[in-house]
This record gives C-alpha cells, sequence and structure tokens, in this order.
C-alpha cells in the first residue's frame, strides 16, 4: 500500500504542505486526494468554505436586495455566478481597499510587455491584458488569497488558474502550460501559481490576467501600473462605469469615478508577432529558413520539440 511521508498541517481550511510538490489533485467519492511527485497520495479533508474571504464587503452587497449579487465557491466553472451579476445596475459607488495593513503586498503576475489591453477587439471585448512570456516562465499571484479553480478550462483559456482575494476581487491567469497550484490552497502575493503558455484559444506564449468582481471584468490597468508593477492606489471606488465593454485604458479616467485623478505613462506595446500556418509538406527546417530564423527558436515560442510532429493547419510563431 502506498503511503505519503510528507506533513500535512491543518489550521480550519488552511493547508499547508512541507517537502513535497504537489502534481494532481483527484476528486472521489470519499473526498480530494492529493497526488505527490513522489507518486505517493494521500486523502485530504478540507472544512466547509463559504468563499467569503471580504466579510465586510459582501456584508454591504447583500444589504442591498435589489442586486442579488451572488458569487459561490465552486472549484469546477469558471464562473460561480453564471454571469446573472449585472454590475450595470449599481446605483451607488462602493468602496475597496486594494491593500490592507493585513494584506498589503501585491506582486505583478509576469514582468513582461503587454502585447494587448482591455477593451474592442474585432468586435469582441478583450475582458483582461496580455502580456508577453516565453513557454515556461513563472506566473505569480498578484494579491494574496485562496485558489478556486486550477485546472484546464475548455472554454478557451486553456490551463486557468483563478484566485479569490482577500480585497474581493478574483484575478485569472490563462493559457498556462502547468500549474503550480491546486483547488482550495492558500497562496501569497509573489507565490509560484503557474507557468507561461500557450494552451486554449491562444495564439503565441502570452499569459492572459483578468480582474473580476462579483465574476464581472474589470480593465486591470484601472488597478495596476504595468509598467511601474505595482497598484496605483490602495482605494479602489466599485461604479458601473467600470464594467462598460467600452472603457478602454486610453478613457478610463476620463469616465471613471477615482479616489484622485492621476496620469500614468502608457506601457509600450510589443511587435506584432509572425506566425506561419503549416501546410503539406512543410517541415520545421523548411519554416525556419523561409523565415529567417531557427528551428531551436520556433521550438523555444511555442513549446515544442525538434522531434515534435507538427499537424496541417496549425499556426506557428515564428517571430
Amino acid at each position: 500500500m502506498i503511503r505519503a511521508i510528507f506533513l500535512l498541517l491543518f489550521v480550519g481550511s488552511t493547508v499547508s504542505i512541507q517537502g513535497q510538490s504537489i502534481i494532481d489533485t483527484v476528486y472521489t467519492l470519499k473526498g480530494r486526494m492529493i497526488i505527490y511527485a513522489n507518486k505517493t497520495w494521500e486523502f485530504v479533508e478540507v472544512s466547509e468554505f463559504d468563499g467569503i474571504l471580504n466579510k465586510s464587503l459582501d456584508k454591504l452587497i447583500s444589504k442591498d436586495p435589489t442586486l442579488n449579487y451572488k458569487q459561490s465557491w465552486d472549484n469546477n466553472v469558471c464562473f460561480t455566478s453564471e454571469r446573472k451579476n449585472d454590475l450595470g445596475k449599481l446605483k451607488d459607488t462602493l468602496w475597496l481597499c486594494v491593500n490592507d495593513d493585513e494584506n498589503k503586498d501585491f506582486h505583478i503576475p509576469f514582468n513582461g510587455i503587454v502585447s494587448s489591453r482591455y477593451g474592442l477587439r474585432k468586435g469582441r471585448n478583450h475582458n483582461g491584458i496580455d502580456i508577453a512570456l516565453n513557454v515556461g516562465d513563472t506566473v505569480k499571484a498578484a494579491w494574496s488569497g485562496k485558489v478556486r479553480y486550477a485546472k484546464f478550462n475548455e472554454g478557451g483559456f486553456g490551463n486557468l488558474v483563478i484566485i479569490r482575494h482577500y480585497n474581493g476581487l478574483e484575478s485569472f491567469y490563462a493559457h498556462l502550460s502547468k500549474h503550480l497550484c491546486v483547488p482550495n490552497q492558500d497562496v501569497v502575493a509573489g507565490e509560484p501559481i503557474g507557468l507561461g503558455g500557450n494552451t486554449g484559444h491562444s495564439f503565441g506564449a502570452h499569459l492572459h490576467f483578468e480582474i473580476r468582481f462579483y465574476d464581472e471584468p474589470m480593465n486591470p490597468e484601472a488597478v495596476i501600473d504595468f509598467e511601474k508593477m505595482l497598484c496605483k492606489d490602495q482605494n479602489l471606488l466599485i461604479h458601473k462605469g467600470l464594467f462598460k465593454s467600452s472603457t478602454t485604458p486610453t478613457n478610463y479616467n476620463e469616465s471613471a469615478i477615482t479616489v484622485k485623478k492621476t496620469t500614468t505613462k502608457a506601457v509600450p506595446v510589443r511587435p506584432v508577432y509572425k506566425y506561419h500556418k503549416v501546410k503539406p509538406g512543410d517541415t520545421l527546417t523548411s519554416i525556419a529558413t523561409k523565415n529567417h530564423t531557427t528551428i531551436s527558436k520556433i521550438c523555444q515560442l511555442n513549446g515544442i520539440k525538434q522531434s515534435s510532429s507538427i499537424q496541417i493547419g496549425r499556426s506557428l510563431r515564428v517571430k
């Protein structure tokens, strides 16, 4: 019989794991099974958690029966409210403390160039910020909180991590190549939670990062200065203007209420990526020659090996 030999410590619903990396989590009728890197396993019993990390904010929202905003705790669905929270109905402005004395740390998810911003893109709203990275780069938690979701998402996010934070927000980290955390795990700001990748509906390795309030996305640049790698203000006023699809980084400060008016520098935009669509007869050698690059560079950009087979019709990033 296989036996887990590393210590698990429980404090309420908090689980800390010492000495061994988790490689998978399996949900069974008997409970949650944690599988470690050394191929040992153990059942973990976690006390019931209601999902509320910011009690005062939840109490404030629940006072208004006309809103009926809900945010349950579910490790298996991406949006816990099933998109029923209409933040456009907000009549008042809610104050949210992004960093308080108890949870004052912030860490940029990845120090890279912003390649695509929040706002309308090809007629649809791009709900987050895209940050350039290479496959395998370490992605870190923006704020402290608890991992709500960590698995492959069929809706286009690919390998996705969602963290619920003590400030009342949730952050999304999409297109990862690997998870470094599991559902219900407590994380601190700056802790590695995944490796950068190109999974899901993604053309080229990058991190798609979102900030959501009760499942509704807001412009991450309303909260974070990605060039200076810090929060713009410890105060965030939540109002319906934050959730309009037309709100973009260039007009955000003109339409949104802020604690104090600040002027921020635009984040430089990375040059456009170049892709090659694989055709019959193509090889990595011919693709590299045609695009004036190397096989190793193509492999690095796409997270593949030189021995990998390439499917016809696949778009490979070459620059």
